[in-house]
């Protein structure tokens, strides 16, 4: 059993803004040297570059970029691609990071570009969760260790 992560997280430089959000913590650097780890950004997956424009998930369920373009094509085709990977590698978790429009798990930007947070889900945490992934983010490891350590004593 895998766990499906955000490739940010990870340090790859996928971000909006070409940064990364790299998360350094042993049990993960552990479990990554290991080969536990399926990696992924939704949002390079579905086809958007390296920059691009900071986008939000609105009320509706689409997601636009600040200029109003409608990215949400591109975040359902990641998404989906998520899924397919976690499916194909037996993913009962993944840690995505927080807040993103893709892989927000408890809340996003209110689609204002205020900085405003609302509950809610980005759309591949949406859809993993759909489908039986148990999502947390990177400000939720040591559950997220706990819950892969219950599963992998099930097995």
């Amino acid at each position: 059993m895998k766990i499906l992560i955000s490739a940010c997280l990870l340090g790859e430089k996928v971000r909006y803004d070409g940064k990364d959000n790299f998360l350094s913590h042993p049990v993960l650097k552990n479990l990554y040297d290991k080969g536990h780890f399926v990696v992924i950004c939704p949002e390079v997956a579905g086809g958007l570059p390296i920059p691009r424009p900071p986008a939000e998930r609105q009320h509706t369920g689409q997601v636009l970029t600040r200029m109003q373009e409608d990215v949400t094509e591109a975040f359902t085709v990641g998404a989906r691609r998520a899924l397919a990977l976690a499916k194909e590698n037996n993913c009962k978790l993944a840690i995505l990071k927080a807040r993103s429009p893709s892989c927000g798990n408890k809340e996003i930007y209110d689609g204002t570009f205020s900085k405003t947070l609302v509950p809610g889900m980005g759309v591949t945490a949406e859809l993993l969760t759909q489908n039986g992934v148990t999502v947390f983010n990177e400000e939720e490891i040591d559950q997220a260790i706990a819950f892969y350590e219950t599963l992998t004593k099930e097995v």
